[in-house]
């Protein structure tokens, strides 16, 4: 499940088969740095670009001596596994985007933030498991985004408090919620409802890609069935406190890991 800030990234698990460890962790690193350029700190949002910019400019001569330790590895990394490049570049595009987007018109708009803020992940570790098929990214796909809206659905008033607003705002007009309700976080009925279409569609979005760990076998199957147990268990923790995410942020506890070992025999969704 996700692991400190960066959320969607399986590294530093006890189920990941060691030889995979190191890639892996090469990756998160990457992603990871980036990320914190578009987050973290008091920068202002042009030298944020700047430096994601450079970024792209290292990653895109990535074959070249890398002059830092961490493109050294991430390019060992993508050699040693030919991984390719557009995931990478696809998730600088997203930090780019939170940079400079801080709300999103449509479900359409927020999917298309996932595609590459969430997805690519879940297609380099394919990559790197040799299991990039086009069924098999495809059931990734629905994975990370309902990954990613799981995390947004856990943080509403954590991104609120920095500016942002996933929630799609045609459906936010729809269902009578507006963001002076954020600011007083207010759980009211119209609150409840919203929340429960989001919950209930990314579920569904989640039960699309299941099958993907089935399809995997060995620990890395048993790493993306508890993957998708944990997340299923976070959405039901966020129905059983009645949508009140403004207080009760959910968070897996020992017993949970629990139901989610036991959850993540094939076929148990």
């Amino acid at each position: 499940m996700p692991v400190d800030h960066y959320e969607n990234f399986p590294v530093a698990s006890i189920l990941m088969p060691k030889r995979l460890r190191r890639p892996v962790a090469a990756i998160y690193h990457f992603a990871r740095a980036a990320d914190d350029i578009a987050d973290e700190g008091n920068l202002p949002d042009e030298e944020r670009l700047l430096q994601l910019e450079a970024f792209r400019d290292k990653l895109a001569r990535i074959n070249e001596t890398p002059a830092t330790p961490l493109f050294r590895h991430l390019a060992a990394t993508i050699l040693q596994y030919q991984l390719p490049l557009q995931p990478f570049h696809e998730l600088l595009n997203a930090f780019s985007q939170d940079v400079v987007k801080k709300r999103y018109d449509n479900y359409a708009e927020l999917l298309d933030y996932c595609r590459r803020s969430a997805n690519p992940v879940g297609q380099l570790m394919l990559h790197l498991y040799g299991e990039a098929t086009p069924v098999n990214l495809a059931y990734s796909d629905a994975i990370c985004s309902s990954l990613q809206l799981i995390n947004f659905w856990q943080d509403v008033a954590k991104d609120w408090q920095i500016g942002r607003v996933y929630l799609p705002l045609d459906e936010m007009a729809r269902f009578g919620v507006d963001e002076n309700q954020l600011l007083q976080q207010n759980c009211n009925e119209d609150w409840r409802k919203l929340m429960k279409f989001q919950i209930q569609r990314t579920r569904q979005l989640m039960l699309q890609g299941a099958p993907l760990g089935s399809v995997l076998t060995g620990r890395i199957g048993l790493e993306m069935r508890m993957i998708i147990a944990g997340g299923l268990r976070i959405l039901n923790k966020i129905e059983a406190v009645d949508y009140d995410v403004f207080h009760h942020r959910p968070v897996l506890g020992p017993l949970d890991w629990v139901i989610m070992l036991c959850k993540s025999a094939p076929y148990s969704y």
